[in-house]
């Protein structure tokens, strides 16, 4: 009988190449040998050293060089990684492990007019990239680690529990990072990642779960738009100077349960209940699809006391542009006038506008690279 020849599945994905098995690989001392794969771009699975820019190839000439004697002044590889030293705010976006907004967060930055650093999680895990070094540090969407045990709860484990070389956990140096004044934001799995860790609404002060985000009300995903208001009481800096914005979301677990009574008098006492869904009369409410997800206090966002920590469902990175929105067309013909920026940007304008006050009112140390 005639064997059928094999032919490849046209179905199926381009699967890693057979030396990288897909997975993140581990030595018999839990050292990460092999970061993982990323079938989008591997760009940012690398453990090489960080660019602000891309270099050209070197020479000849300027390789065969010699290297002059005595101690050198430039960096090691780990140092490059590191933004240089400049007026500019500096943002630290993670991805890996099913992330995929971080594009979209980076775009959003440098519209604001600052510098945008992509890293894939591993890189700060390793060692290789200090948060440090930056002043905004950013968890954007996506499904991290598939949401397989529930949105955002293995990645915020890891960030709980895994040690750095250093040997304090990634959730150590965000604390000292909050405490040294700088600014943490999460969006949608972001979001979630931050309420799983504690740091939302952290009320205690001591990274506790309080509160959790859960399968939306509507028992299915939802990928819509939406209207928000700020809580006037908010004292975050992300949202100063806001009183409404539209914004879209996609989420299958963005209702916020506070189970406890004295926990939700607490935020809403606090203003830290800082977006809410909102109706076409500009009404808070609970009623579908305005609120997508059924949220308690119809929260589309929280604040931590200090307001440095903000997280949110709704996505502002996917509203930069006017023309990012299905109606804009229509509204455009109707308001010649109408700004061309999108709602989502007026958040990211606020916070680079923030830390830039900061930078130039107060005595800044100058970034410490390692040697």
């Amino acid at each position: 009988m005639e064997q059928l020849p094999q032919l490849p599945d046209q179905n199926t994905p381009p699967r890693p190449q057979h030396e990288d098995p897909g997975y993140e690989v581990v030595d018999d001392k839990g050292n990460i040998v092999m970061p993982g794969y990323k079938s989008v771009d591997g760009g940012h699975e690398s453990t090489e050293p960080l660019r602000e820019t891309e270099e050209a190839a070197p020479s000849e000439s300027e390789t065969s060089s010699p290297e002059p004697e005595g101690p050198s002044d430039q960096q090691s590889p780990i140092s490059s990684q590191q933004p240089e030293t400049n007026s500019k705010v500096q943002a630290l976006i993670l991805t890996g492990f099913g992330i995929n907004c971080e594009e979209e967060f980076a775009a959003a930055y440098r519209l604001a007019g600052a510098d945008a650093t992509i890293v894939h999680l591993n890189q700060v895990l390793l060692g290789h990239v200090s948060i440090h070094d930056f002043d905004i540090l950013n968890f954007p969407g996506g499904f991290s680690f598939g949401d397989d045990l529930g949105s955002g709860v293995v990645l915020a484990n890891k960030l709980r529990y895994r040690r750095m070389p250093g040997g304090q956990t990634l959730l150590d140096d965000i604390r000292q990072f909050i405490s040294d004044g700088k600014f943490v934001l999460g969006i949608c799995n972001g979001f979630q990642v931050l309420v799983k860790l504690g740091l939302l609404p952290n009320l205690g002060g001591d990274v506790t779960p309080e509160v959790t985000l859960t399968h939306n009300a509507s028992g299915r995903y939802e990928d819509r738009w939406v209207r928000l208001k700020v809580n006037p009481n908010s004292s975050s800096p992300f949202l100063r100077g806001i009183d409404t914005l539209e914004v879209p979301v996609r989420h299958g677990e963005g209702r916020l349960v506070i189970s406890d009574a004295g926990t939700l008098a607490e935020i809403e006492t606090r203003g830290l209940n800082c977006l809410s869904y909102i109706d076409y009369d500009g009404s808070p409410t609970d009623v579908y699809p305005h609120n997508p997800n059924g949220a308690d206090l119809n929260c589309a966002g929280l604040t931590d006391p200090t307001g440095q920590v903000f997280g949110l469902m709704p996505h502002p990175e996917a509203f930069l542009s006017l023309y990012n929105h299905p109606d804009w067309a229509r509204r455009k013909r109707t308001n010649p006038g109408l700004s061309e920026e999108g709602d989502g940007l007026r958040l990211f304008r606020n916070i680079v506008a923030h830390v830039q006050r900061q930078l130039a009112t107060a005595p800044q140390e100058a970034y410490q690279f390692s040697s």
